[in-house]
Order: C-alpha cells, then sequence, then structure tokens
C-alpha cells in the first residue's frame, strides 16, 4: 500500500541536528528512512503495521506518539527514548504519553540505557530482546505484556518517581503480564501487586508471601551449616531480600535459589530455597 498522504517524514530545520521527524499517520508497510540517515524522531504520529524489522537507528526517539501492531524484531538502537516529550508537545502542564500497542519486540538490541519515560506497553512481546541495565523505567507502562528469555538488571516501578503531576497519574500501570518464559536476573519489581502478574513457577522461581517471617523461620538451618563463609553469604542475602521485600512490595517478592546467595554451593543454595518455600503458604503457580 501506498505511503499514508498524512504522514510526513522531513528534516529537522535546525542545521546543528541531524534528525528527521516524522509526523501524521502511516500504515501497512515498510518504514523507510533516506539514504544515509539513521536518526529519527516521531512527533504526534500514529503508526499501524509498520514494519520496522532489521533497521538500526543510530537515534529514535518517540514524543506524544502510538505505535500499533508495529514489527521491530531484529531492529538495533544506539540511542533510543520511547517516551520523550519535548515541552512543545505538552497540553498545559501535562506531559503527554507514547503508547505501543500490539507490537512486537523480538530478538530487538534495546539501548544500553533506554530511556523510557512516559510510555505505555499494552500486549506487546518482547521475546529474547536484548533489555539489560535498563534503570530509566520509572515513568514506563506495562499492562498484558509477554517476556521470553533472558532480563538482566532491570528496574519495574508501580509508582513514578517524576512529576506525578505532569504525568497525570500516580501510579504506572503494571497488570497481566507475562514472565513464565522469562529468566529474571537481578530483576527489581518496586510497588508492583506481583500477583496481578503470570511468573516463572518451581523449581526456578517462587512468588512468596510473608518474606520477613519466612526468612525467620529458615536462619536457623543456616546456622547449622558448618562453613563460616556460607552462613555469613546465607544471612546477608536472606536479610537483604527481607529489607526489600518489605521496602518494595509489602513483604512480597519473587524468589529464585540465588537470591539465596549467588556464592553459595549450589546444594545448598536448592536446600535453603525450597526451605523457605515451605515455611508457609506458598503461592506459586504450579
Amino acid at each position: 500500500m501506498s505511503r499514508s498522504k498524512r504522514f510526513s517524514l522531513r528534516p529537522s530545520p535546525e542545521e546543528w541536528r541531524q534528525d528527521w521527524i516524522g509526523r501524521g499517520e502511516l500504515r501497512d508497510q515498510r518504514f523507510e528512512l533516506p539514504p544515509g540517515v539513521s536518526s529519527v524522531i516521531f512527533e504526534r504520529a500514529r503508526l499501524v503495521n509498520v514494519d520496522f524489522s532489521g533497521m538500526r537507528f543510530a537515534d529514535f526517539r518517540s514524543h506524544a506518539s502510538e505505535f500499533e501492531g508495529c514489527d521491530f524484531s531484529g531492529a538495533a538502537f544506539d540511542t533510543l527514548s520511547m517516551g520523550a516529550g519535548h515541552r512543545r508537545t505538552w497540553r498545559g502542564d501535562k506531559r503527554p504519553q507514547s503508547v505501543f500497542r500490539d507490537c512486537v519486540f523480538r530478538r530487538t538490541r534495546f539501548a544500553p540505557l533506554t530511556f523510557f519515560g512516559n510510555v505505555r506497553f499494552e500486549r506487546c512481546v518482547f521475546d529474547r530482546s536484548r533489555l539489560r541495565g535498563q534503570t530509566a523505567t520509572t515513568e514506563a507502562e506495562f499492562v498484558g505484556c509477554v517476556f521470553s528469555g533472558r532480563l538482566r538488571e532491570i528496574n519495574f516501578w508501580g509508582r513514578p518517581t517524576g512529576d506525578q503531576a505532569a504525568l497525570g497519574r500516580e501510579r504506572n500501570a503494571f497488570t497481566g503480564n507475562d514472565f513464565t518464559a522469562a529468566e529474571l536476573d537481578y530483576v527489581a519489581f518496586k510497588h508492583i501487586d506481583l500477583h496481578a502478574q503470570r511468573w516463572p513457577g518451581p523449581p526456578g522461581y517462587a512468588l512468596l508471601d510473608h518474606v520477613t517471617a519466612r526468612v525467620r523461620a529458615v536462619l536457623p538451618l543456616v546456622e547449622t551449616w558448618p562453613d563460616d563463609k556460607h552462613r555469613e553469604e546465607a544471612r546477608f542475602s536472606l536479610e537483604f531480600l527481607a529489607g526489600k521485600a518489605v521496602e518494595r512490595n509489602d513483604d512480597h517478592a519473587v524468589v529464585s535459589p540465588l537470591d539465596m546467595g549467588r556464592r553459595l554451593p549450589p546444594a545448598l543454595r536448592e536446600e535453603l530455597f525450597g526451605a523457605l518455600r515451605g515455611t508457609t503458604s506458598d503461592t506459586s503457580p504450579g
């Protein structure tokens, strides 16, 4: 299909900038940039069923834009801002939100430190994407998304830490997300209803309640271990786990054997993980 007449892709009027700016609506086709151009800003744009697969962007920014059914499989981003907001796109004191709905990020290479900003993902698929070291996520919302593959060093926030008045909300929507096929490595869920998501279950993970009480109950087991270093590692890890569970999620946490102490022998990690799960009610799936 031909490009919608309502969509325009033009170079930035500022001479010092190399970005092209896209506005209007584009649907049902492959996205193309002019030869030699690898940076683009979408500003008040709407893109439906647009194919970005395999593309590489030096810079990709979205301001108050909507992406629906778009395919970002195999795309790579050197710099990525998914929910930025220039002051000229604000309405009064409100900062507009960019939305990605039913989009696919399969083996997508996110920028090393993506700025998520005020962005909402609805029913998106993150399949073996390079999602690691992502901490600029305090305003991002995720609803009904599916995550698979390894997620490393990522923060998810149920409560935005920025200007809540400008965002127009006190909480980020984070519900109905499926992590059953994901490997969670240093992934933090902060002020999120953990029971409103789907998690991988035993033997690798467990969603636990009353974490502080569970930790107190298993500490005597740790004291029976003969090695001082093992006891010290387990005590520190368990106390850290309990403290973060209380601070972040009302004494609930998604726990794996690695949370028992990464420097512990695997057999001791498994022993302690099993004891922690068995102390009180276990709310894990399966």
